[in-house]
């Protein structure tokens, strides 16, 4: 069987090659590997330059069915060409295959040799203009695996700062203003922030100074997922940690202390660290006016002591949950 598909893909005609790669999409791993090394990702590739839909989709199953679990032949597929091709199906919005390149960009992208390649290409920027688009053909999937694309390439100090460039965080800010900021797709967008604003000041400085971003942040913090709210308190971390003087003020004012204790007590490990780290940056913003200023002032200092000597336990909870009711009221 394997030598009637390396020979239909390699000589055949149409009808054929569709076939072939249709049968290369059920192979076993064992045989997959066998007409890889027969040379088959090449005509593979090829048939991503027809006109005809059906090759296309036989083709990019075929070559996710080769990449999956194998560096190898991530590499391969990326060197026969079949990055440009895979964008100009994204670019052209084709919609049935829409879903099938966002996969196989994923796939490739996972790969550190092909990352280099992928940004070169134009992808950040494709993938950007993808996301903004305000229309109903590109599905929920296909998004989710732009963002891990793009989260994919932001791991490589080189291409970090070319998503930086390309105006990603103005973007990706944008984007969540309008989402449920439980859902899977936010948090997908807060843990692509984070990479990108710690790894580069110019992005961090253009996400402090974008209007609605500390609003967005705070609250992604108290409505998110646990991932979620993890990922927007780094963001409002660095951007503490960063330019505190002139921000912490705006992010106390946006009400952020109820969800950050809280976020101390039931967030992921991860949450709760920095929760804390952005609590004691936090705490000298405070300033004693009203009674009732004054006794939430009074109660916070109590709990931060408590975090300080990294007590846990039934009274540091009580004194939280009594710090977050307060706050609230």
């Amino acid at each position: 069987m394997e030598e009637v598909v390396v020979e239909a893909l390699r000589f055949g005609g149409g009808e054929g090659r569709i076939a072939a790669a249709r049968e290369v999409a059920k192979f076993s791993s064992k045989q997959r590997q066998g007409v890889t090394e027969k040379g088959v990702i090449s005509p593979l590739v090829l048939m991503l330059c027809e006109q005809n839909y059906e090759a296309i989709e036989a083709a990019l199953f075929a070559l996710l069915s080769l990449a999956f679990g194998s560096e190898r032949n991530k590499i391969r597929i990326a060197k026969s060409g079949a990055i440009p091709e895979i964008l100009k199906i994204l670019e052209c919005q084709i919609v049935p295959l829409l879903d099938l390149a966002a996969a196989a960009l994923l796939i490739l992208s996972s790969c550190t040799q092909n990352k280099l390649e992928i940004a070169a290409s134009g992808a950040i920027q494709l993938l950007i203009h993808l996301l903004n688009l305000n229309c109903d053909i590109i599905s929920m999937q296909a998004k989710l695996d732009f963002l891990s694309t793009l989260h994919n390439l932001s791991t490589c100090p080189q291409t970090v700062r070319q998503i930086a460039r390309a105006g990603c965080v103005v973007s990706l800010l944008r984007l969540i203003y309008g989402l449920e900021k439980s859902s899977d797709l936010v948090e997908k967008i807060m843990g692509l922030l984070e990479e990108i604003v710690s790894s580069s000041d110019n992005a961090l400085k253009k996400a402090a100074e974008t209007g609605g971003t500390i609003p967005v942040l705070v609250e992604a913090m108290e409505e998110g997922s646990a991932q979620c709210k993890e990922h927007a308190v780094g963001i409002l971390l660095v951007i503490c940690q960063k330019y505190r003087d002139r921000y912490r003020g705006m992010i106390l004012s946006e009400g952020v202390m109820p969800g950050l204790l809280q976020l101390s007590v039931d967030g992921t490990w991860r949450g709760k660290e920095k929760a804390k780290e952005l609590l004691l940056l936090l705490r000298d913003c405070s300033n004693c006016g009203s009674r009732s200023k004054q006794s939430k002032n009074v109660l916070l200092e109590k709990v931060m002591r408590k975090i300080d000597r990294g007590e846990r336990g039934g009274t540091s909870l009580k004194l939280v949950e009594e710090m977050i009711a307060k706050l609230r009221t």
